[in-house]
């Protein structure tokens, strides 16, 4: 690994997302920048949430898309083929709330049993917030918008919109949580 950590995943997710998926590059790298604004919050964790941001959706890469369900492939790749940092790993394993999707799409036991519980509520939370306040085109936006994008992007009745329809409210929690915490920052 060549520089920082997030030096390095930014390479990674770069070279699996730019050219086949530009727009969901566009989306990791905006997550990324939302990421950096929380740096100061997060201390000796900002470089985890930075790595995990920027690769949270590297699992949609065509060439690692094996399961169809990206957190499953992302990590499985990060674990494989780079012997990446166990919590990092779970990180992109159990982005925004992956488990409820995972069992609509029936790998729920098995994303569990490969990937066991990541128990640091700030950096769930912190990825989450990230990831839900961002576009697919990376730009910022509200948690609310974001979601509602979500379900029209992928209909009601599709497997992500059943997900996101149950994740919701965990969704919505998480973003509130680290929008207290940023407030309640001395400036």
């Amino acid at each position: 690994m060549n520089g920082t950590p997030a030096k390095w995943a930014r390479q990674v997710a770069e070279a699996e997302l730019r050219e086949p998926l530009p727009r969901r590059w566009a989306h990791s790298q905006g997550v990324a920048r939302r990421a950096a604004e929380l740096a100061e919050a997060l201390g000796d964790d900002a470089d985890m949430l930075a790595s995990a941001a920027v690769l949270h959706d590297v699992g949609y890469a065509p060439r690692l898309a094996v399961t169809g369900f990206h957190p499953l492939d992302g990590a499985r790749f990060l674990r494989d083929d780079h012997a990446a940092d166990e919590r990092l790993v779970q990180l992109v394993a159990k982005h925004s709330f992956a488990l409820l999707e995972a069992e609509e799409r029936g790998l729920r036991g098995e994303l569990e049993a490969e990937f066991p519980l990541l128990d640091d509520h700030r950096l769930v939370d912190a990825l989450v917030y990230c990831d839900m306040t961002t576009t697919p085109d990376g730009e910022l936006t509200s948690a609310g918008v974001r979601l509602a994008e979500i379900m029209d992007r992928y209909g009601a009745d599709s497997v992500v919109g059943r997900f996101i329809r149950r994740a919701s409210p965990e969704i919505v929690a998480a973003v509130e949580r680290v929008e207290a915490a940023l407030a309640a920052q001395p400036r």
